[in-house]
């Protein structure tokens, strides 16, 4: 597979592109769009079964110029339940919920936040690499017996924040090569080469340096 020659891919404000030292976060209902007509609807350009249970998930996605890192290492995308943590407190975790709805109109499934600057900056190879790696973390729970898991009341899926597991390595060497991933044991899938284009993206996002489960 091969990055569509027209990719049209999303742009980060000029408004927070410019803003030197303003912290800026920029909602775009467009950039989701482009997400799941890209990676996620049946028939997009670059379709990935993996994420098909994101065709029931509320996404909500960011731009940001506030520079991040952790470790030593620059963060440039994260991954994050939309609802926010109740260990917060009952006023921190009002006021995340409160600013959460006036980006989206709601809380999402989901928040993908993404560094303008460097999306201002990247290849579509590395562009396309670091919004798939998001959405390999923006998982379908599972139970103890590894089966989906579903919502009784209304029948949608349970989402959850996935770490590195095989699927994940697995998903992202075959589309992206091996380096993409940061292991060694999975050469044997990178052996056919990628199915899209050979990048690094794993040491880039906050939610690997979180190390979830």
């Amino acid at each position: 597979m091969a990055l569509p020659l027209d990719l049209s891919r999303p742009s980060p404000p000029d408004y927070v592109l410019s803003a030197i030292g303003d912290p800026r976060f920029a909602p775009d209902q467009d950039f989701e769009g482009w997400i799941r007509s890209r990676f996620i609807d049946a028939g997009g350009e670059l379709e990935n079964p993996d994420h098909q249970h994101l065709q029931q998930a509320n996404i909500g996605v960011l731009w940001t110029n506030v520079s991040n890192s952790r470790k030593g290492r620059q963060i440039v995308a994260q991954c994050e339940l939309g609802q926010p943590r109740a260990t917060q407190g009952k006023w921190a975790k009002a006021r995340a919920e409160t600013q959460i709805n006036n980006w989206f109109g709601g809380v999402p499934d989901f928040i993908l936040t993404f560094d303008a600057i460097y999306a201002s900056m990247c290849s579509d190879d590395e562009f396309c690499a670091l919004v798939e790696h998001e959405l390999y973390h923006a998982a379908q729970d599972t139970d103890e017996y590894g089966a989906p898991k579903f919502r009784k009341e209304t029948g949608l899926p349970v989402f959850a924040i996935r770490g590195h597991d095989i699927e994940e390595f697995v998903g992202v060497v075959r589309r992206y090569g091996a380096e993409s991933a940061g292991v060694t044991q999975l050469i044997e899938a990178a052996k056919a080469g990628p199915e899209i284009a050979p990048v690094s993206i794993a040491r880039a996002c906050g939610t690997c340096a979180l190390k979830v489960a």
